[in-house]
């Protein structure tokens, strides 16, 4: 954890200088609150009470996980969740977390409706939740990126080794724990660093802070075009299916049937697949356990996931 610290206060500290966006503050949890968003794990204040959609009926909270900043995540999920629950007739609570390894704990407590999870938590939450994928991505498949600075002299996976790598969290698919275990397959010796989201990879990578970054193509391609020109990529994974939106066995399946259609026909207007973009579905379809993420088990990925660990 205080490694963690250390490195986040270094990255804010040297994003601010190169005007990069600035960290979430007070002003910008008070408009999460606003918006109908609780705060989650970003703060023990009282949650937003504000409904997302239909306001009759119970209040289903649903989880993101934190690849971005908590205001992107919120500023792209309100108006989806909106539309969501006006067509199901359902009402959500948006829970945006602090970091990925808090929105790991907020998963594992139960106290998640829904959740917009990588493929990795979507095996855990089937195991030990009973989350079920209703929706994801047709157009992308998940790719790890492995990144360093453009003028890096580091030009093959080899000279990786010995090296400082930035990742998001431990559990992160594709941009941490799928890149950390075909790096140890290949025997590359690395220092992993964690700094919570993609977006802080990005900079820590750009501003000199890790020598090399763990991202994913979904995240990388939505950085901005100043800060994207900085980078090179200079390995990818094999691609895998994308992040779900799913329920737990808790939410009846009728309900989540409604909430499945309503997603399907948010994307077949073109307003509607404008909002869906933003939130990494582009072109969604109906998602499948055993077709889609049942096969990644296969891979082992337990031997190389952090309980609890930041």
């Amino acid at each position: 954890m205080k490694q963690l610290a250390a490195v986040a206060a270094k990255v804010t500290s040297s994003i601010n200088r190169l005007k990069f966006r600035p960290p979430i503050g007070s002003f910008a949890l008070a408009m999460l609150a606003l918006v109908g968003v609780s705060p989650g794990l970003l703060t023990r204040s009282a949650q937003a009470r504000a409904c997302l959609g239909n306001p009759a009926g119970k209040s289903w909270r649903v989880g993101i996980v934190p690849q971005l900043p908590p205001r992107e995540i919120s500023s792209n999920w309100t108006p989806v969740l909106k539309e969501v629950g006006l067509r199901s007739g359902q009402c959500f609570e948006l829970v945006v977390a602090a970091s990925i390894p808090a929105f790991e704990q907020e998963l594992q407590s139960g106290r998640l409706d829904f959740a917009f999870l990588n493929p990795y938590h979507q095996l855990v939450a089937y195991r030990l939740q009973g989350f079920t994928p209703l929706v994801r991505d047709s157009q992308t498949s998940l790719v790890g990126l492995v990144m360093v600075r453009k003028d890096s002299p580091m030009r093959k996976l080899a000279d990786l080794n010995d090296a400082t790598i930035a990742f998001p969290a431990p559990n992160a698919f594709a941009a941490s724990l799928l890149i950390r275990a075909l790096l140890v397959r290949d025997g590359i010796r690395f220092k992993p660093e964690y700094v919570r989201t993609h977006s802080n990879v990005y900079r820590s990578v750009a501003l000199g802070s890790s020598q090399a970054g763990g991202g994913v193509n979904n995240t990388f391609q939505r950085e901005r075009p100043e800060l994207r020109e900085q980078l090179r990529v200079l390995w990818r994974t094999p691609p895998f299916p994308s992040h779900p939106f799913s329920a737990s066995k808790r939410v009846p399946e009728a309900i989540q049937a409604k909430v499945q259609a309503s997603f399907l026909q948010l994307g077949s207007t073109p307003e509607g697949a404008q909002l869906l973009e933003k939130v990494q579905l582009p072109r969604v379809v109906k998602a499948n356990y055993q077709r889609d993420y049942a096969p990644l088990v296969g891979l082992g990925l337990e031997r190389f996931a952090v309980q609890g660990g930041d």
